[in-house]
């Protein structure tokens, strides 16, 4: 076991221990969200056909200004092709195909039609650029997207815009979520003296559904190894991984710790980043096992900084996992003397300048100071970055 590494060499460590995946063939309305398990190659031409951007006349650009004869009209979707000559114009549609000769659009609001529909005065000269040309976004063949894509609502309307309608993903993982404590008791329970109501089983369960996993959350255990030792089996033979909260630190009924020492495997303990240093990574009968610590705002940093990572890792993904804003701060912000520490920050775009502040306190107990924040600082161990400084942000 390793002891209190940097949070690269805990990706490192991580990424040394992966999980066999398998695929699946979905329809596209069930595949959002979902991570793909190949290229996705475009079957057409997109567009498949020199098409109008906007309603007006597909006219000849040199034609233009001047008097033209309407010959017919070009709606979407229609199968005829029209052919036009010089000094002729077509009624065009947004999407329509254009007629054969035709290399402009002129948009209607630049012209004036005849009371009797046979002649349209071009009042200006045509847009060449407004005509879409074939292929001009995607050829037939290309690989429009790569194994590894999370398939987000435009991802997915891409690839239906490229004929396909299935797509391979990877199958999710099953992933088993404990919180542990007897402290802790379902929202809606009535609280005794002493109780809290338990939070981080269903902001972790939200977390692993974002990845397109599917979240298998359970009660809250109670401290007792034979407890725990029961939950955690059930766990092993019902999932791919297992993220366990609460019970990670070095007090006497931290068990998840203890359990997994005697009975377990750990492959690290505690890692340099704070919010979150106390997490564990180890194995429960050969299933993957992540301890993240009990305090609400250690859980999800933890699940971003190394859960996150490992997932998306399995899926083929190698990084980078975060994406970067440098912000202005607006107060100064301490870093811990020995951990990488993320503070919880607010940015905002205040004259086209992003500032950065702190809406509340950083107590890693406080989850209203993350539900405040739109990003993570990132500050080296033992720095100190002042009012007015530049620093990068991790976009939450």
């Amino acid at each position: 076991m390793e002891y209190f590494v940097s949070l690269e060499r805990a990706r490192e460590i991580g990424d040394e221990l992966s999980i066999e995946t398998s695929e699946e063939i979905l329809q596209l309305d069930e595949a959002h969200n979902r991570i793909l398990s190949c290229n996705i190659e475009s079957l057409v031409d997109d567009p498949p056909f020199d098409n109008s951007s906007m309603d007006g006349f597909a006219v000849f650009h040199k034609d233009t200004p001047g008097r033209l004869k309407i010959i017919g009209t070009s709606q979407a979707g229609a199968a005829e092709e029209l052919v036009m000559k010089e000094g002729e114009a077509v009624r065009i549609m947004t999407g329509a195909q254009m007629p054969i000769g035709a290399d402009a659009i002129i948009m209607v609001e630049k012209t004036s039609t005849s009371e009797d529909g046979e002649w349209v005065d071009v009042l200006e000269e045509a847009k060449p650029g407004w005509v879409r040309k074939q292929g001009e976004n995607l050829r037939k063949g290309e690989a429009a997207l790569l194994a590894g894509t999370k398939l987000i609502p435009h991802n997915i309307g891409l690839i239906a815009t490229m004929g396909h309608p299935t797509v391979k993903v990877y199958s999710p993982l099953r992933v088993s979520i404990i919180s542990t404590g007897d402290e802790l008791k379902s929202p809606g329970e009535e609280l005794q003296s002493g109780e809290i109501y338990e939070s981080n089983s269903f902001g972790l369960a939200g977390l692993v559904k974002e990845l397109g996993c599917i979240p298998i959350r359970t009660d809250a255990c109670a401290d007792s190894i034979s407890a725990l030792r029961k939950s955690l089996d059930n766990a092993a033979e019902n999932s791919d991984l297992i993220i366990t909260s609460g019970g990670v630190s070095m007090g006497e009924w931290d068990l998840v710790r203890k359990i997994m020492e005697e009975e377990g495997e750990i492959h690290y303990w505690r890692v340099k980043i704070r919010p979150g240093s106390p997490p564990l990574f180890g194995t429960w009968k050969g299933t993957p096992l992540f301890g993240v610590p009990g305090n609400p705002v250690s859980s999800h940093v933890v699940f971003r900084m190394l859960v996150r990572p490992w997932i998306l890792n399995q899926f083929g993904i190698q990084g980078p996992y975060d994406s970067t804003v440098p912000v202005t701060l607006l107060e100064d912000l301490k870093a811990a003397e020995d951990c990488f520490t993320l503070r919880r920050v607010y940015v905002e775009n205040i004259e086209g300048e992003l500032l950065a502040s702190t809406k509340t306190h950083q107590g890693s107990g406080n989850l209203h100071s993350l539900v405040s924040a739109n990003a993570l600082t990132y500050l080296a161990p033992g720095t100190t970055a002042k009012k007015g400084q530049k620093i990068d942000v991790i976009l939450l």
